[in-house]
């Protein structure tokens, strides 16, 4: 576990960039006239964004944080990156990105979940 905890700056990168990207495909989604695929993207992003956030920055008091963030973010760039896909180039990502992007989303916040059984680490 000790060699993932040197993934934690991305996790914060990726919050970031998360955040950004759902402003800009809500944007994009609302100019455009078609909201689905975009729309729905923007949701996940923005959704998860601040989750990611509050994963990187509990992670001292929280053992499945780090794990759990890259679970989640990982799912959503798969799963917003093949909606984005399907908008702008007709075409899905790679076949079944979107259930399979969402189905490490549902990991993610399993692995969540899972954190409550954990002890809390120590300082």
């Amino acid at each position: 576990m000790a060699g993932i905890e040197k993934l934690r700056p991305l996790i914060l990168f990726v919050s970031g960039l998360m955040g950004l990207c759902g402003v800009a495909l809500a944007a994009a989604a609302s100019h455009s006239g078609d909201t689905h695929f975009l729309g729905s993207a923007s949701t996940m992003c923005l959704a998860h964004a601040p989750v990611l956030l509050g994963l990187y920055l509990g992670h001292a008091r929280f053992r499945t944080a780090t794990l759990a963030a890259l679970v989640l973010g990982l799912g959503t760039i798969v799963f917003a990156g093949d909606l984005i896909s399907r908008h702008f180039l007709g075409d899905r990502l790679f076949p079944f990105a979107a259930p399979f992007g969402g189905t490490l989303m549902m990991l993610g916040w399993l692995v969540i979940a899972a954190g409550a059984f954990l002890p809390v680490r120590k300082a």
